[in-house]
């Protein structure tokens, strides 16, 4: 039979080190960490808003479906949300409430509208300043502008 010879201190020595971590290595840890999140977040941040965006021009495209709707069986549009649909009055706040719905601007002559979709103001939305409100009207022309009012070059939005 063989025996190793051990000696007690160098025993010692990997139990300790086999304990745990260094505070070098927790330093490396947490700044990879904090790399990663610095980029992650603002990503993250930027495809909520755009889903957000995307919410908007949904519900703005099923509203003039149904202008278009009532305008197939009444020859005539509707700014009166009842007849839509939609319960309550004018402005009518969509999704989760990061927009609304203006009233819509009806034309009589030639037949036609638009809506307007704009951020609620004090929303977190509001901090989107690319897409700050969506048009849609009767002929199916789509558009939007910035927080400042210009509008955006075609499919900046949309």
């Amino acid at each position: 039979m063989i025996r190793a010879h051990c000696n007690g201190s160098s025993l010692q020595g990997i139990a300790r080190r086999s304990g745990g971590f260094t505070l070098i290595e927790l330093m490396i840890t947490m700044l990879v960490i904090a790399i990663l999140a610095a980029i992650a977040y603002p990503i993250y941040e930027h495809q909520v808003q755009e889903s957000r965006r995307t919410e908007a021009r949904t519900a703005l495209l099923e509203l003039a479906a149904r202008e278009q709707r009532y305008y197939a069986t009444n020859n005539a549009y509707t700014s009166d949300p009842t007849n839509l649909g939609y319960t309550g009055q004018w402005p009518i706040t969509i999704g989760s409430g990061w927009y609304q719905i203006e009233s819509p601007n009806i034309n009589s002559n030639p037949p036609s509208f638009t809506l307007t979709a704009d951020v609620v103001a004090g929303s977190v939305q509001s901090q989107d300043s690319t897409c700050a409100s969506f048009t849609v009207n009767s002929d199916g022309t789509q558009s939007s502008t910035n927080s400042g009012g210009a509008t955006n070059p075609s499919g900046t939005c949309w």
